[in-house]
């Protein structure tokens, strides 16, 4: 038997407004909040929502047979809940049916695994926590931003606890190997892989509507006839797309619905079968470990980084922007916390790519500036703002180490100064009372330690002093 494994990808970053020179140090604010409305919006309504409505029926129709699994990025989730409300509640509708999983990735998708393990770990967290109190699902499959992956960040994955991961099924890592297996990481063997097919995937993605394509119209039965093709051997075909495919990428009008809700049926009379990540990893043991020394991703031909750190002004932004990160963590302002979150998003690195457009015409497709060094201006006049804020509340000239060293102190005397107004209150109270004749003043347990301990110390003091004095 064979089986589809479907995830989609869905991600929005906070797009930045135009922010000039001297703006630094008088304007904090830096989003373009209309755009960012008026996109998510759009998409939402030709897109998320429609796409959302069919894959319920999807599954009712199969009786719960079809399943798929999500990323939702930490930025999305904010403007989805901030500007298309409904779409968090047809997401939960979703996500009772019991059909859908929800996958872990970094809250902001960022690139901090390439670069902070410490903020890595924090986004993770982060993102996980969100998707448990929307969804009420702990993720335990990771996916990593543009399927970014690498033996060192398997490490770090399998150190969370994940037991599975996603990423691309790239040739130059593959070789004459199929995508179509579960494989292990070579850096921590008990960290199943899920392979992308990119072949097929793509088919979908870019390909459908396209008439020049030579398999152009693609239909249901024709692209479940390819799949049942497949070697028998080879039981799982993963699936994975920008959830924007539908209705965005692909216009309705394209028949990329119709498409989609066909698959089911086709792939019934052929015997394929859908299963979740979690599923296919429960189900398929691992048939050899890869190792992939170097980071790779989806994108561009190269399945490398070089989408958003190929050259000097992304790796200038990126150097910079990380070279505050433990100062930001030791803070403990929400507004500058939130910001660095927003920073960090691998979008505002894509738009600075400057490789040649054919092979990524995606990057000036999703570009909101005209020039790459127009998105690479725009961004550090922000981030140098946001740089001034950070050294205002942290100053540059004390070390991290030092810093840390009076942060934790700070905290350690406000909360000693916390216990002891609690104790003043109640003592308060309770002489309140007594003086009213309701009771006598109590202490209670709690504050009568301290008192025990102190009125100890100066005992000791006195009878030292006396065997000090019958000793001479």
């Amino acid at each position: 038997m064979k089986a589809i494994c479907f995830y989609f990808q869905i991600h929005q970053p906070f797009r930045l407004k135009t922010y000039r020179f001297f703006d630094i140090g008088n304007d904090h604010y830096y989003y373009d909040d209309f755009a960012n409305d008026e996109i998510i919006t759009r998409i939402a309504q030709r897109s998320y929502l429609p796409a959302n409505a069919m894959l319920l029926d999807m599954i009712k129709e199969s009786g719960k047979k079809f399943k798929v699994a999500f990323s939702i990025t930490g930025t999305a989730l904010e403007q989805l809940e901030q500007y298309v409300p409904e779409f968090i509640d047809s997401m939960k509708e979703l996500a009772a049916t019991g059909c859908v999983e929800f996958l872990s990735e970094t809250y902001a998708h960022s690139l901090a695994s390439l670069g902070d393990p410490d903020e890595f770990v924090a986004q993770v967290k982060a993102h996980d926590e969100k998707i448990f109190q929307l969804f009420g699902q702990k993720p335990k499959v990771f996916r990593n931003t543009e399927l970014i992956y690498s033996d060192d960040i398997a490490s770090m994955v399998a150190a969370m606890g994940f037991k599975g991961a996603i990423t691309d099924g790239a040739k130059h890592i593959l070789g004459w190997k199929s995508p179509n297996y579960v494989y292990a990481s070579a850096a921590a063997p008990k960290l199943k892989l899920l392979l992308k097919n990119s072949k097929l995937s793509d088919d979908i993605s870019f390909l459908f509507s396209n008439p020049e394509w030579e398999s152009y119209p693609l239909t249901a039965d024709k692209y479940i006839d390819w799949i049942a093709a497949l070697p028998q051997e080879e039981q799982i075909v993963n699936l994975f797309m920008n959830y924007e495919t539908f209705g965005e990428l692909q216009a309705r009008e394209t028949g990329i619905f119709e498409f989609m809700k066909a698959l089911p049926r086709f792939a019934k009379e052929k015997d394929i079968t859908f299963w979740t990540p979690s599923e296919t990893l429960s189900k398929l043991k691992s048939v050899g470990e890869l190792s992939v020394p170097y980071p790779m991703s989806w994108a561009d031909e190269a399945r490398d980084t070089s989408a958003w750190l190929g050259n000097d002004l992304q790796n200038e932004a990126f150097k910079k922007l990380y070279s505050i990160a433990e100062r930001v963590r030791l803070c403990d302002d929400r507004r500058l916390k939130q910001d660095w979150n927003y920073l960090q998003t691998s979008d505002h690195f894509f738009y600075m790519c400057t490789k040649h457009r054919n092979d990524g015409a995606v990057h000036s497709h999703y570009s909101p500036y005209e020039t790459p060094f127009q998105a690479f201006m725009n961004y550090m006049n922000v981030l140098s703002d946001f740089i001034v804020r950070v050294e205002e509340q942290y100053p540059l000239s004390i070390e991290n180490e030092e810093l840390n060293a009076l942060l934790t102190t700070i905290r350690n005397q406000a909360k000693e100064i916390e216990v002891l107004n609690r104790e003043v209150t109640l003592m308060r109270n309770n002489i309140i009372k007594a003086e009213e004749g309701d009771m006598e003043p109590v202490v209670e347990d709690k504050p009568a330690e301290p008192a025990k301990k102190t009125a100890k110390k100066p005992a000791a003091k006195k009878t030292t002093k006396k065997v000090a004095k019958n000793a001479e």
